[in-house]
């Protein structure tokens, strides 16, 4: 099993960061994705990088909840970054929202240099979208160079939006602990979306799955989001696994062994 978004970089995992990556080791989760959210970050990134070269993997992106009036400096701060470090895609990018419209299209031009960024490298984006499919969607179609491949991360849209999706280029849908939730309409998603589309992901700090529900969530807890998506399918576990492995080495191209 592979999570293909993970915050364990942040401060919530300063105290146990070590025990963290054991414990997800314990699980069987061979790989970790690190999405980036800004420039103080990017170090912390680096860090637990070189630390575990081949376990985690780190990506370079200004997440859209830190777009702001600087948001042109942060990205020209950023782009000599991108060949700097070993990143496999660009993220986490994309438009939030839900809070706040204050910043709609500076997030709206951010998110159009950094789909720029991923054609220039040949790498991958990772979409954080809440509130927000309209407009994402319409920077893509307003791209001026060619669509790169990507994943919508904590994918909690409509079976038409998948379908919206879809039609515009070669993307992923990445689902977590939301998925478990009593209340969730994810797993009616599942079966539109076809395990030859689906990244497992914890989003941790956030979004633990049942059992673990309201604690802090940590990669370990992709075993549950990965027995939840074979139940709702009618697959075994084993069939979940080796299929969202091969879909995020196909993506970030990550040689697994």
């Amino acid at each position: 099993m592979i999570d293909s978004h993970s915050h364990i970089y942040c401060d919530a995992f300063d105290e146990d960061r070590d025990d963290v990556v054991q414990r997800a080791r314990e699980a069987g989760v061979r790989h970790i994705i690190l999405p980036n959210e800004n420039l103080e970050s990017v170090p912390r990134l680096v860090t637990l990088h070189e630390k575990y070269p081949d376990y985690v993997s780190m990506t370079l992106g200004l997440h859209p909840e830190e777009v702001h009036d600087d948001y042109l400096d942060v990205l020209n701060k950023m782009q000599p970054m991108l060949n700097r470090y070993p990143i496999v895609a660009i993220g986490e990018i994309g438009i939030d929202l839900y809070w706040d419209k204050t910043w709609r299209e500076q997030q709206r031009h951010a998110l159009d240099i950094q789909l720029h960024w991923c054609h220039e490298l040949g790498v991958p984006f990772i979409i954080h979208c809440r509130e927000a499919l309209d407009d994402i969607l319409d920077v893509i179609d307003n791209l001026d160079c060619p669509v790169p491949a990507g994943v919508f991360h904590c994918f909690c849209e409509t079976p038409a939006d998948v379908d919206r999706i879809r039609r515009r280029g070669d993307f992923y849908f990445g689902v977590n602990g939301i998925a478990t939730f009593k209340k969730s309409t994810v797993p009616a998603l599942l079966p539109v979306i076809g395990l030859d589309r689906l990244l497992l992901e914890t989003d941790s700090p956030y979004l633990a799955p049942v059992p673990n529900r309201g604690k802090r969530n940590e990669s370990a807890n992709i075993p549950h989001i990965n027995a939840f998506v074979a139940q709702v399918l009618g697959v075994s576990p084993d069939a979940v696994s080796q299929a969202t492995d091969r879909n995020v080495a196909r993506l970030f191209g990550i040689e697994l062994t």
